[in-house]
């Protein structure tokens, strides 16, 4: 009869979630050699833009630890920046999950354990938008 195959376990290292304004993103930290796959995808294919691949990478090189830990990240909601910036504070927690802290005051200081709270504010009723009101017709 066959063997089963061994399979390797994969271990998370360190776990985080990310936000910014509507998007979430849940970000696994395992060992490896410093890819990042962002739904399925990689980062580079996934945010064509260079200055979102840049946000996200942001932590990792503030860190020196670019090549040391392979990144997976779920994202959902929101437009594209936002998603590149919940996932930016997201391995930002993750790193911090993983290293009991000693990147914390470093990544703090960068702004990367903030959450931007910034949102749409909501559309109110005889407003046209959140705050602006109908043309005004006198006659």
């Amino acid at each position: 009869m066959a063997k089963k195959a061994d399979k390797k376990e994969i271990v998370n290292l360190g776990h985080g979630v990310g936000r910014r304004k509507t998007a979430v993103a849940r970000v696994y930290l395992r060992e490896g050699n410093g890819s990042i796959v962002v739904n399925g995808k990689p980062v580079d294919e996934y945010f064509v833009d260079a200055s979102n691949v840049s946000t996200v990478k942001q932590p990792l090189v503030i860190t020196e630890t670019a090549d040391k830990y392979d990144i997976l990240i779920n994202v959902v909601g929101g437009g594209i920046t936002g998603q590149a910036g919940a996932c930016r504070h997201g391995i930002a927690r993750a790193l911090c999950d993983e290293n009991n802290e000693a990147y914390r005051k470093i990544l703090h200081d960068a702004g990367f354990m903030t959450r931007d709270p910034r949102m749409v504010e909501r559309k109110k009723y005889g407003r046209r938008g959140a705050r602006r009101r109908f043309q005004f017709s006198k006659r």
